[in-house]
């Protein structure tokens, strides 16, 4: 027993100093990409007066000016300015905002800059070393490291995005900064983080820069962004119900709801089926489906490989367009009782997607009661207060008449997991 320690810290040493070694020396990569990566600051209105905004960072696409970021960075906001590595500050102009993907794209009136170098996504492998670069709590050009930890994840509301989730510490004030490979090319958007303190824990997760550069290229010809549209509700495929449909492996989409004169509906999607495969690209989880709807242009013909009835079918479905009212923001409440959320209204496919029939969707956790009460991004709000949450007017409503000390029940619907109350607590309760 006694050799147990010495040999257990010999170990860990062998260990770490193994890891050292193998991590990449990213100085090159920095000072190749330093002058593309830029601080973005907002100023807003506020009872009359010029406040300031939110801030993030961006980084240069195009030598004329063209920047990427967060759409959360500079949503709702008055004025944006975007600071380059020189110190020189521009004022922005807004082309466009993409809620479904959380990206917005600038221009400013600069020429000759120095733009990213675009990764090849698919080229990018889980445990690959990525860089993240931005500004953290306003600490401008701050660099870290980490390693790719998933690809393909979903994350609640943003169900368009195949998010790339590392460990590089990131904060706030990285959005919409860029995630570096090994070779100084742009694979990724910073954009969100999970975290239960507000700061890093080893769980970010980027926008695919495939996705980003389709987006913006959309946003810069059109100023918004066309996205595919089926109309379908669906769940995960999981032994037991493959066991159940006759099917024998265990992927693709289950179809739970099909709405009324939709794409699916016309295309002879029905309830039951288990969408394996749409044109070339197979669904192994349910998650991927929006992701490569999403990323159809409207009006298309897609070929969709279907199991029904433990057989593999073809149909042809001709995709919509999903309405730009779909999905309808609000800001983060800031009126007596706010719990820290930013909601959006349900649309009828959103309900279906999530086999609800009211509520509202959570956008956007921040600091404070919700955060604490454990409500995370992508749940339905159903109930507050023991008044029913069918709109953002019920919702606005029911925080109006919060208590200002107190313990209040919230019903919360968590797509795959059902419904069940959580208590949130209002100020000083002890």
């Amino acid at each position: 027993m006694k050799l147990v320690k010495p040999l257990s810290y010999a170990l860990v040493l062998f260990i770490f100093g193994f890891a050292q070694a193998q991590a990449p020396d990213f100085s090159r990569v920095v000072e190749e990409v330093k002058d593309s990566v830029v601080v973005i600051s907002t100023e807003v209105e506020s009872r009359g007066r010029t406040a300031r905004g939110p801030s993030g960072s961006g980084f240069v696409i195009d030598k004329d000016g063209y920047i990427l970021t967060n759409r959360h960075v500079i949503h709702g906001v008055e004025k944006i300015f975007v600071q380059l590595v020189n110190k020189k500050v521009y004022p922005a102009k807004l082309l466009g905002e993409d809620e479904g993907t959380d990206i917005a794209l600038l221009q400013i009136d600069a020429k000759h800059l120095k733009a990213v170098k675009i990764g090849d996504v698919e080229r990018l492998k889980v445990g690959s070393w990525v860089l993240a670069y931005g500004a953290p709590f306003g600490l401008e050009h701050t660099v870290t490291a980490g390693i790719v930890s998933a690809k393909g994840r979903s994350l609640g509301s943003e169900q368009y995005v195949p998010f790339i989730q590392t460990d590089a510490a990131v904060n706030r004030g990285n959005s919409g900064g860029p995630l570096f490979n090994h070779k100084g090319e742009v694979v990724g958007i910073n954009s969100q983080i999970f975290s239960m303190t507000g700061g890093n824990m080893g769980l970010a997760f980027a926008i695919p820069m495939d996705l980003a550069m389709d987006v913006s290229e959309q946003l810069r010809k059109n100023g918004k962004v066309k996205r595919g549209f089926l109309g379908v509700g669906y769940e995960e495929v999981d032994y037991e119900k493959a066991k159940a449909f006759g099917v024998e492996e265990v992927k693709g989409a289950l179809i739970n709801a099909v709405a009324p004169e939709s794409p699916a509906a016309a295309g002879g999607l029905k309830v039951g089926d288990i969408v394996v495969r749409v044109n070339d690209t197979e669904i192994i989880s349910a998650s991927e489906l929006p992701f490569v709807i999403g990323r159809v242009r409207p009006g298309t013909d897609v070929e969709m490989g279907v199991l029904r009835d433990g057989k593999l079918i073809e149909l042809e479905v001709t995709v919509g367009e999903r309405s730009s009212n779909d999905i309808a923001s609000t800001q983060p409440n800031s009126a007596t009782g706010g719990i820290g959320l930013e909601v959006v209204e349900l649309s009828e496919q959103m309900k279906a997607e999530a086999n609800v029939n009211y509520g509202v969707l959570v956008r956007r956790v921040m600091s404070g009661p919700a955060q604490e009460a454990g409500i995370r991004q992508g749940d339905i709000l159903q109930m507050l207060n023991q008044q029913t949450i069918n709109s953002l007017d019920d919702y606005q409503s029911a925080l109006a008449q919060l208590p200002d000390v107190g313990s209040v029940a919230i019903l919360v619907a968590r797509p795959g997991a059902g419904a069940r109350f959580l208590v949130l607590k209002l100020g000083d309760t002890d």
